[in-house]
């Protein structure tokens, strides 16, 4: 093949580029360094949130949106600061609210998609009108999960590939972009040897067996993230922001997440903005079935649970599961200690928990709707989470507080946990039930979660004395650091175009998907209201695909 383009990496934000590439009738090469088992890359192993703004399902639920609101709480959540870094992010904010609000949903309905009619309140804030949260339910579950997301796009490529328009070249890892001229104007790299038996997400050999060198009109780099480089995660940890960098990391994305294509577009003269912000979740276990190395899953926790630091006191307000993830990372590390207990019953687990990920949701990931209501509804814990309740080396299960505090403090890392200190704190917590009044803010909170219709069915139990053994047994969870996302990266302008340090647009570089940002280098500035990773690879790979079609004669 000649090709028009070239994109490197053929995860969600390549094959979308792909996707509206081909769909122009431009010639494609796609170049990954993994096998074409991974094809989707990690938006496969995802839950398939999606962010959306007053949509049908958010309307049917009595929940009132509008653009206004949710560009109020990216504002609120982003808080950029930085005038320099943050103008192209500022703009790529703007357009993806604007398109969550309008055609996104339409846009990826016509592709085939679709979503669950209840949805989720993800990340509800840090307890201020104009501060980070989602101010009403947002998050939209697809049915059929990550790998749905992914189907709906690779499908019409692997059509273009038949046509001839989409070429793959996997185990193909790119070294180095070709500048002539002060233009990006090709791709050299090893072939790595082959490995096409290797499942999805396994670590896949780094050998080489050759060199290659291709050359197109323009080349878009969609490689994704830092998230398994723990090694760049420590350099451009954010210290004075949240404290200092955990000792233990555990990862939820695949080894192949190493965040490459920075350096490498970087030394051809594009601008890396924002390292400093990234999005790593403060309720990481680790699998006790792993895929890929120091595989870790993220507990989606309902709002009842209590959360202790590693010294057995009580976060304060607002830290609680699902609403404040950076605060509650700087609040879990303020004490010296890396990691953190969720305390919380049968009935709190069996109601309140789900895990992120797509394995980890066989009923939603394969539209199984008998699985699906037997799963969630009947009693006892989903399937996959009783699995980690007995197998998991973070839970602790017992009769008692007395015999929970030993257990916890057999797997501490760090200072023992005091029994009487613990129940002091929860008994206190306990008393605060019985009549309509009481001051515990976390209590004020479940109250009011379950206002809401989708919260009280699905999401979060009837309030009820930790310590009553009619809900028993006790759980403790110890929850550590685990890495995700990248939140800066390659500065690109509204066509994903690279931009360099000077300001001035990169000819023939592009970036979309997690290694630009999402967007801009920063679409999220400082936090994310999940649901908005899938969405902002489809934005922006969206948009470079689109530009490209445009531009390319």
């Amino acid at each position: 093949m000649n090709p028009d383009v070239i994109v490197v990496g053929s995860g969600l934000a390549g094959l979308v580029a792909t996707h509206e590439l081909a769909k122009a009738g431009k010639r494609v090469l796609v170049l990954d360094q993994e096998n074409r088992n991974n094809l989707g890359g990690q938006a496969f192993w995802s839950l398939g949130g999606l962010f959306l703004v007053d949509s049908p399902e958010q309307r049917r639920l009595g929940i009132k949106d509008s653009y206004e609101l949710a560009m109020q709480d990216w504002m609120g959540s982003a808080a950029f600061d930085r005038e320099r870094e943050d103008h192209w992010p500022r703009r790529w904010a703007q357009a993806y609210v604007e398109w969550a609000a309008g055609g996104k949903r339409q846009y990826l309905h016509d592709l085939g998609l679709r979503v669950l009619p209840m949805v989720g309140w993800a990340e509800r804030g840090d307890g201020k009108a104009d501060g980070h949260g989602n101010s009403v339910p947002r998050f939209h579950l697809t049915w059929g999960t990550g790998p749905e997301v992914v189907r709906v796009f690779l499908e019409p490529v692997l059509g273009a590939e038949k046509r001839g328009l989409v070429e793959f070249g996997f185990r193909h890892r790119v070294d180095e972009l070709i500048v002539e001229d002060g233009a990006v104007v090709g791709v050299r790299g090893a072939v790595l040897e082959p490995c096409d038996d290797l499942e999805r997400g396994k670590a896949s050999s780094r050998e080489t067996v050759g060199e290659f060198e291709h050359r197109a009109a323009a080349v878009v780099v969609a490689s994704g993230g830092v998230g398994h480089n723990h090694d760049l995660i420590r350099k451009y940890w954010p210290t004075e922001r949240l404290g200092k960098c955990p000792e233990t990391l555990i990862s939820g994305v695949p080894a192949h997440v190493d965040g490459r294509m920075l350096l490498i577009s970087e030394t051809a003269g594009a601008n890396v903005v924002n390292r400093d912000r990234m999005w790593n979740y403060t309720e990481g276990i680790v699998n006790w079935d792993p895929i890929w190395p120091n595989h870790a899953i993220r507990i989606l926790a309902g709002p009842s649970s209590l959360w202790f630091d590693a010294a057995g006191r009580r976060l304060p307000a607002p830290n609680y599961p699902s609403f404040d993830t950076n605060g509650t990372l700087k609040a879990i590390l303020a004490d010296g200690h890396d990691y953190s207990w969720l305390v919380l019953t049968q009935t709190i687990i069996e109601k309140e928990f789900a895990l992120s990920g797509s394995e980890q949701n066989p009923d939603i990931t394969s539209k199984d709707v008998k699985l699906a209501l037997k799963s969630r509804l009947a009693k006892g814990a989903p399937g996959p989470v009783e699995a980690f309740k007995q197998h998991g080396v973070d839970f602790v299960v017992a009769r008692t507080l007395r015999e929970l505090v030993d257990g916890m403090n057999k797997i501490a890392r760090g200072p023992k946990i005091d029994h009487d200190d613990l129940e002091r704190q929860i008994v206190a917590r306990d008393r605060e039930l019985g009549n309509k009044y009481g001051k515990d803010l976390q209590l004020a909170a479940v109250e009011h979660a379950r206002r809401y219709l989708g919260d009280r069915i699905t999401r979060v139990a009837k309030p009820h004395r930790i310590l009553d053994p009619a809900h028993g047994p006790l759980i403790a969870v110890r929850l550590n650091i685990l890495t995700r996302k990248t939140l800066g990266g390659l500065e690109t302008n509204l066509d994903s175009q690279v931009v360099r340090a000077d300001g001035s647009v990169l000819p023939g570089l592009y970036a979309a998907g997690e290694v630009a940002g999402f967007g801009g280098g920063g679409v999220h500035g400082y936090n994310a209201l999940e649901g908005t990773f899938l969405g902002g690879c489809i934005f922006s790979g969206r948009a470079a695909g689109l530009a490209l079609a445009r531009d390319l004669r």
